[in-house]
């Protein structure tokens, strides 16, 4: 019985692997990003890319649901767009002298929310019971997603023409927030003169059916984590609610957060314990969008605050 849990560990961590290798052949020189987005994958939560237009968000959303074989569905958000445009709407059928559901294009596997701070509040809310049930409630019937389900959703910098800062209740439903950046020197040449990204996209061969990535996310959960590990993650957490460099500290479910993240990085390391170098990697990209610098630290980004509070947390 132990030598076949040795050997589905060892197919679990070649296909992560080869997902990996794949998505790095149309995203160049963004490794870290990549390993970022998959521990969110594999951690079951939602993912937030905040940068500037043109930096490959939405080819990273795109290359990722066909690496994994998964529906996908995108939605433009816009200052017009309404809460029905996301989940649904019911239309009266004479057939039946009834009402029939249409679904919304949140009814799918991977959805990429593009530039979601473009569009209203109220229509921000509408993904919230989805991202957080994994379910949506229509004129009082509750209908379940597929599984899994995990929103990509773009956000163009918050001093940008035409953007609704994202509230704090919404943000929380992020596991992990990401920034791009620019490509190197070298990555930006092969993108010049290679081929159009999308026609790459379209010619890469699914690498994880649903099946193996269902398991992988079930594995995340058995990564272990001993009391001294469990003992430096609370030490972090109690630190970012003492410090003086925010406003208020991470809540408990943030350190859930935390902890899962650490287990699913574990995991794509290719190991089945989590170490503290695991809690470092996912931090910043756990904690920074759930954090508010104090007042008299406005002109610090929030991202460096972060590395500078797991600087200052003992191993």
């Amino acid at each position: 019985m132990k030598q076949a849990e040795t050997l589905s560990s060892q197919h679990i961590q070649q296909q992560i692997l080869q997902a990996s290798q794949s998505i790095s052949s149309i995203i160049l020189g963004k490794q870290q990003q990549i390993q970022l987005s998959l521990t969110c994958l594999l951690a079951g939560g939602h993912l937030l890319i905040e940068d500037l237009p043109g930096v490959g968000k939405t080819t990273l959303a795109l290359t990722i649901a066909k690496v994994f074989g998964l529906d996908f569905h995108r939605i433009q958000f816009t200052s017009d767009l309404l809460p029905a445009d996301v989940i649904g709407v019911s239309i009266y059928d004479s057939a039946t002298s009834g009402f029939r559901f249409h679904p919304g294009p949140v009814f799918t596997q991977v959805l990429l929310a593009d530039e979601i701070n473009r569009s209203t509040p109220k229509t921000q809310s509408a993904l919230l019971e989805a991202m957080e049930e994994g379910q949506v409630t229509q004129d009082g019937e509750t209908r379940h997603l597929p599984e899994p389900f995990f929103v990509i959703a773009t956000q163009n910098p918050a001093e940008q023409v035409g953007t609704f800062p994202l509230p704090e209740s919404q943000l929380d439903r992020f596991l992990m927030r990401i920034e791009m950046g620019y490509p190197g020197q070298q990555a930006e040449r092969e993108l010049l003169t290679g081929r159009d990204r999308r026609q790459h996209i379209q010619a890469l061969p699914t690498v994880v059916d649903h099946a193996s990535l269902m398991q992988m996310q079930a594995q995340v959960e058995k990564i272990h984590v001993s009391k001294q590990l469990m003992d430096y993650l609370l030490t972090l957490i109690r630190s970012s609610r003492m410090s003086p460099w925010f406003s208020s500290g991470l809540s408990p479910r943030a350190g859930l957060a935390l902890q899962k993240c650490a287990q699913a990085w574990a995991l794509l390391q290719g190991r089945d314990y989590v170490m503290p170098e695991d809690v470092q990697q996912v931090m910043p990209s756990v904690a920074a969008h759930r954090l508010q610098p104090h007042p008299e630290h406005q002109d610090v980004a929030i991202d460096e605050l972060v590395t500078r509070l797991v600087q200052q947390v003992p191993v």
